[in-house]
């Protein structure tokens, strides 16, 4: 059971502050400048983790094993992270942007699971996604 809720628990956790750190991005620097500083971060403790947590670390072995999606992925990053910038710096409220972007989120991804991973689109999901469409209509009303 806790290998199941440990994951969920850390995303939780770090979503919670990563929307502190977006929010609290000093308006004055260049936010690509500011994402620098954050990438570099987060490179080193990538790479400090992999050999710390790594039994037979050949960080090199592992880098001939990637396919498109990391690289992607980091391109992808880049517009979340300064998506969320953006918004704080346009007036979006921290309280209201994560729960704004998620509803939507929430229905783009079944149609994407449905469309790419052959997931099954269930009533309960359906009905999820009007709850979800109607809690936007409720939040920007």
């Amino acid at each position: 059971m806790f290998a199941y809720i440990w994951p969920i628990a850390l995303i939780v956790l770090a979503n919670t502050l990563y929307q502190i750190c977006a929010k609290s991005v000093p308006d004055n620097p260049d936010p690509f400048a500011s994402l620098t500083v954050t990438y570099i971060v987060a490179a080193l403790a990538s790479f400090i983790l992999y050999f710390a947590m790594s039994g037979n670390a050949n960080i090199i072995r592992e880098y001939t094993k990637l396919n498109w999606a990391p690289f992607a992925f980091g391109g992808v990053l880049v517009g979340l992270e300064v998506g969320f910038i953006y918004a704080y710096r346009a007036g979006w409220q921290v309280s209201t942007a994560q729960i704004v972007q998620s509803a939507f989120l929430a229905v783009i991804l079944l149609f994407v699971g449905y469309a790419l991973y052959k997931e099954a689109l269930t009533v309960n999901k359906v009905v999820g996604m009007v709850i979800c469409l109607v809690g936007l209509y409720i939040i920007n009303k």
